[in-house]
């Protein structure tokens, strides 16, 4: 497990360009419509509310689209990945987009060491938290950045979703894959990516992890944040299980077949409560 990051970095170097130059990202449409929004901010747009002139940090920002769109709804953003590809498209698009915005590559557990000052928001968006080995080690490192009163905004997978096996034809929604944190990762090796592409990858291995919601909100507690709100949706912003999907108005993606069955993301929020 010790080489998880090198592992990993290496795939998501190889396939930041990919991503930036996919219609799923949408870089024109950041550079054309200067209130264009991404998807997945544009959806947390309710439980988010007012953002404007709080000091924030995304974390695992990937190429950057919801970190500009969180700048454009008037947040002076930080965004925080490791993966030096993955930033130097992030760079493009905030120049693209006009916004003023701080890079830094860093693995996320060493966030604390590479960024100065504290938070009135720690911000992190779908399909960063299965990287991660350790949720307590996350939690603390999210603890420690908030400044009293800040607070934590995590929209995620469900890790539901996440153990689900998606080999199945048959609508039979089935958990394969661990529900909660295992010490040993799970290892994929997957020939491409989640966007349309014509490139040949090379680096296919990634090192996952799940996370019980349990774990998740135990973490969180235990770090010493307060917890403000848990909710669980019904939607998705990809297709997650391709063939037994349905793409609602908003954009999201929903369980075609009784979606009440399956719980798709959720939203925590947690705050770091002034000392007495």
């Amino acid at each position: 497990m010790s080489d998880y990051l090198t592992v990993n970095r290496a795939n998501w170097d190889e396939r930041a360009g990919a991503h930036a130059a996919s219609a799923d990202y949408g870089f024109a449409r950041f550079a054309a419509d200067p209130a264009h929004l991404s998807d997945v901010v544009r959806f947390d747009l309710p439980l988010l509310g007012d953002v404007s002139g709080r000091r924030a940090v995304h974390l695992q920002c990937h190429i950057g689209t919801d970190t500009v769109s969180l700048s454009r709804l008037g947040a002076r953003m930080t965004g925080l990945d490791f993966s030096g590809e993955s930033l130097k498209h992030a760079r493009r698009l905030a120049s693209l987009a006009g916004a003023e915005i701080d890079f830094v590559r860093s693995d996320v557990y060493a966030a604390r060491d590479v960024l100065d000052g504290e938070f009135d928001l720690v911000f992190t968006g779908i399909g960063a938290l299965g990287w991660l080995p350790d949720i307590r080690r996350w939690a603390r490192t999210v603890a420690s950045l908030l400044a009293p009163g800040g607070r934590l905004f995590i929209r995620e997978g469900h890790p539901v979703l996440w153990a689900c096996d998606y080999e199945r034809t048959d609508g039979v929604i089935a958990l394969a894959e661990p529900y909660f944190e295992q010490a040993e990762p799970q290892i994929y090796d997957e020939a491409g990516t989640y966007v349309d592409t014509d490139h040949r990858f090379t680096h296919t291995v990634t090192h996952e992890w799940n996370h019980g919601l349990g774990e998740i909100v135990t973490a969180v507690l235990e770090a010493g944040l307060t917890l403000t709100g848990l909710v669980e949706h019904r939607s998705v912003p990809w297709n997650a299980l391709p063939g037994r999907m349905r793409r609602l108005d908003n954009g999201e993606w929903q369980l075609a077949d009784r979606p009440e069955r399956l719980p798709h993301t959720y939203t925590l929020q947690a705050v770091r409560l002034p000392s007495a």
